[in-house]
């Protein structure tokens, strides 16, 4: 769901690398990343077939898995910022794919003719900023000391990925750069190397509602007095929610850190208890209540989609004077 550019990118090429390998074997040499013929014989189209198409399964497989999980980044960003990501990436690991094969040939002497074909530069360019954006949030440990996260996953399937070829190595490295250079704030590639607004929109219209998915509505509703950990595993499939619940965890950790949890209860009155006789007796007159605080309806809605009531909703946005991050660390504690 709200991530039809990962579909298109998980169900197409994979299907192409499926036919091209039971069925149509004589076309693979079009689909060959070959330097040399790209160098000496200009034949620039292989950079784009090349490095489109996987040729063998399991590279297929292992970048289909990866596409999957980092999905993330365009329910996150929007499908042009996540498009805009996946275009420079790619242009820049052709370069320092080419760069690489020829400091390599100069310093340890060895030639490189050909390299892994598939989309695999870009994918191993959303390792950066899956490692910096991402929370790392601890699921498990094994044998007491090995701690296993919601991101240990991804890392083996890249770690796989990476010991599939012999040279997949320099895919691996040039991705990587590429994928720092373009989230460098210093470089600015991100305002050069992007998808324009309108080609965007022919896209939006024509292949999205091919390749876009309904909303899941067989989601376990989760209660108001539920642990973060229940939510977290109840809502797996939904990245974007089970991020939300995460940079709340580590806010909340670095607040220990600073000196201790802040008292919810001497800043706000616990939502569960707010129709209480008592309450009501003990709140202050009405000429001394400040007006309302205007709450936004998109930060209402995140919170909905969390679990929490409409009212809670609003009573905590208010309470926090529309701050979302604190309201929902104030409705996960009460």
């Amino acid at each position: 769901d709200k991530a039809p550019l990962s579909k298109s990118l998980l169900l197409v090429p994979s299907a192409i690398s499926i036919l091209l390998t039971l069925l149509f074997q004589h076309y693979q040499k079009f689909f060959a990343y070959n330097l040399q013929a790209v160098k000496e014989d200009f034949q620039i189209w292989r950079l784009v077939c090349g490095r489109t198409i996987c040729l063998d399964l399991k590279d297929a497989f292992c970048s289909s898995l990866l596409i999957y999980n980092f999905r993330i980044f365009e329910r996150r960003y929007g499908s042009r910022k996540f498009s805009s990501f996946l275009l420079g990436a790619w242009m820049l690991s052709a370069l320092f794919d080419l760069l690489l094969v020829e400091i390599t040939q100069y310093v340890f002497g060895i030639t490189i003719n050909s390299l892994p074909s598939g989309f695999l530069g870009p994918v191993f360019a959303l390792f950066v900023p899956f490692y910096s954006s991402i929370p790392r949030v601890q699921v498990t440990q094994v044998l007491g000391h090995f701690s296993i996260t919601n991101k240990s996953l991804v890392y083996i399937l890249g770690l796989q990925l990476l010991t599939s070829g012999s040279y997949i190595w320099i895919l691996a490295l040039s991705g990587l750069l590429s994928g720092i250079c373009y989230n460098s704030s210093i470089l600015k590639v991100h305002q050069i190397l992007c998808v324009p607004r309108w080609v965007a929109k022919i896209f939006s219209w024509t292949f999205e509602p091919v390749f876009s998915s309904a909303e899941p509505t067989n989601e376990v509703q989760v209660g108001m007095g539920a642990t973060v950990d229940i939510q977290r595993q109840q809502r797996m499939e939904l990245l974007d929610r089970q991020i939300m619940m995460s940079q709340v965890a580590q806010m909340r950790r670095q607040r220990q850190q600073q000196g201790g949890m802040i008292n919810w209860n001497r800043l706000f009155p616990p939502l569960r208890h707010r129709h209480n006789a008592n309450y009501q007796d003990h709140r202050p007159s009405e000429q001394g209540i400040p007006p309302p605080t205007e709450v936004s309806e998109e930060q209402v809605a995140r919170l909905m989609e969390m679990g929490f009531s409409r009212g809670d909703a609003l009573e905590a946005l208010r309470a926090s004077n529309n701050d979302l991050n604190v309201a929902t660390n104030f409705l996960l504690q009460h």
